[in-house]
């Protein structure tokens, strides 16, 4: 699994997920920091990446193209703190390692996550 980090989120998630064992990397390091989303989702696409963001942006997208990737993990709480939310989001994202590979949209709050499977 290997997971692309949208700009809106700290660098510390990529951090936390390398160290948890997940290939990961933050946008920040391999694109602008003022792309379009489309342009991060291209990418993710082509390089069989799964999009961690707070963005709804990210579902619009995939529900207009009609496609089973990238997947996208969707951060749906009240901060996006790491050291507050870190081991949960690590927790939803390995409980849902296999449908993230498959396709879908991992949304996860405070206290619980939610699928939504691809295509929309």
């Amino acid at each position: 699994m290997k997971i692309l980090i949208d700009m809106n989120l700290s660098p510390k998630f990529e951090d936390l997920l390398i160290r948890k064992g997940i290939d990961a990397v933050h946008w920040s390091k391999i694109g602008a920091p003022n792309a379009e989303d489309t342009e991060i989702m291209e990418y993710a696409s082509k390089n069989n990446y799964i999009v961690m963001t707070c963005d709804l942006d990210f579902s619009i997208i995939l529900s207009i193209k009609h496609t089973l990737k990238p997947s996208i993990i969707q951060l749906r709480t009240q901060r996006t703190d790491v050291e507050q939310d870190g081991e949960w989001i690590v927790s939803a994202i390995m409980q849902n390692a296999e449908e993230l590979e498959k396709g879908i949209i991992l949304s996860v709050d405070a206290k619980k996550f939610r699928l939504r499977f691809l295509p929309l």
